[in-house]
């Protein structure tokens, strides 16, 4: 049985190629070149990209918390939201 490298075993390590498929499925989606079915399925496919990269950056913070205090990462500071939600 082959081994995973790295990028494969970890949400982290798949951040960039996950963002990346988004991007191209969404230029492909505002081109209006698909039909429903097409379109049905590519919206599908990028909810569960947008799932896997916030599932990334949520372990990738994680991570950044263990390093900065690894005796009390509970009690280091969240990040600021830079959501647009006004």
């Amino acid at each position: 049985m082959a081994k995973k490298s790295p990028n494969e075993a970890s949400p982290v390590g798949q951040f960039e190629q996950s963002l990346e498929e988004l991007e191209q499925l969404v230029e492909k989606m505002e081109a209006g070149d698909l039909s429903l079915e097409q379109s049905l399925t590519a919206y599908e496919r990028g909810v569960g990209l947008y799932r896997q990269c916030q599932q990334a950056l949520e372990q990738a913070q994680l991570r950044v918390r263990l390093v900065s205090d690894p005796a009390q990462p509970e009690k280091s500071e969240p990040f600021e939201s830079t959501s647009n939600d006004d």
